[in-house]
């Protein structure tokens, strides 16, 4: 009998980014894209969105751009020690054991690698906040969205984060791009068939349309254009604007994420044309410069750089 997934996942918590450009990077997502500072310290600042989750960002100074580690919710304390022992019935060793974690907004946790060396974590009882725009009137992020990673085996990653992570396959993009869900969200992880493992995306969450256009308008104003969009995917159905932030990592504005429900949901294969990869039609297909800032550059995974 196959191991069961190491624990229900309720959400896509925090993303930490290693990145050669950290302190103005922390100003842009500060002082343009919307996030608030919550921490900052030598080399390393921590963001939050107007949600609930004590910081949604983390960026660490680096030497190349790389992704640090994906965090993800679980509801207890009891789940994390659960989640460690069928870690060891899958065969994935610990980075870190069950316990308080000692990082900026606390909580228990443990850590892990998944095959191409990037950091996960599990978390409960990460401290509390008061959400800063409770009534959802300024243009400024919600939450995180979803992360796409790159990979070298996008059937090796999927396996991977169903059986052991318990996600389901919401869509696929032929066979380069499959959407991974833990919640109701259409998917908090994607993978992109590539040569090399790295860091495609980070997308946040704005609380609606009219909230996704004006955030564009606010970056518009000062002097930034998105690298693709406004548009709307058909994956997802998701509204799209990508930018790059200082580091040339890519960000994306979204809203209007598709909302599964279970027993009704059936995973489709979309074609890669320009009509699917946006609805509207008002951004055509990625140019070559978007596709260059996803590509990103090789990341050699935790274990080049995680220090216990």
């Amino acid at each position: 009998m196959s191991a069961e997934p190491i624990a229900r996942l309720r959400a896509l918590r925090a993303v930490t980014l290693r990145s050669t450009q950290c302190a103005d990077s922390g100003e842009f997502y500060r002082e343009v894209w919307g996030l608030q500072q919550v921490e900052a310290d030598r080399g390393a600042v921590w963001l939050r969105g107007s949600g609930d989750e004590h910081h949604v960002l983390q960026l660490e100074q680096a030497d190349q751009n790389a992704l640090g580690k994906i965090a993800f919710a679980v509801a207890t304390p009891r789940e994390v020690d659960a989640a460690a022992a069928r870690l060891a019935a899958h065969g994935v060793g610990l980075v870190t054991e069950p316990g308080k974690l000692d990082q900026v907004g606390g909580g228990y946790g443990l850590r892990f690698a998944d095959p191409e060396g990037r950091l996960v974590e599990l978390s409960a009882e990460v401290e509390a906040v008061v959400p800063g725009d409770p009534y959802g009137r300024a243009a400024v992020p919600r939450k995180l969205a979803h992360v796409v990673l790159n990979t070298v085996d996008i059937d090796a990653a999927c396996e991977f984060y169903t059986r052991v992570l318990g996600m389901r396959i919401s869509d696929w993009s032929e066979h380069q791009m499959a959407f991974l869900r833990c919640n109701a969200d259409h998917h908090v992880i994607a993978f992109n068939q590539a040569e090399f493992a790295s860091v495609n995306h980070i997308a946040y969450e704005m609380n609606s349309i009219d909230h996704f256009m004006r955030g564009i308008g606010r970056l518009k104003h000062n002097g930034i254009t998105p690298l693709w969009g406004p548009g709307r995917h058909g994956p997802g159905s998701n509204t799209f604007g990508y930018f790059a932030d200082p580091a040339g990592l890519v960000c994306e504005y979204t809203s209007e994420v598709a909302q599964v429900e279970e027993d009704a949901w059936l995973c489709r294969v979309w074609r890669r044309t320009p009509e699917l990869s946006d609805l509207w039609g008002t951004a055509g297909p990625p140019s070559k410069d978007v596709r260059a800032h996803m590509r990103g550059v090789p990341d050699p995974g935790y274990s080049a750089w995680w220090q216990s």
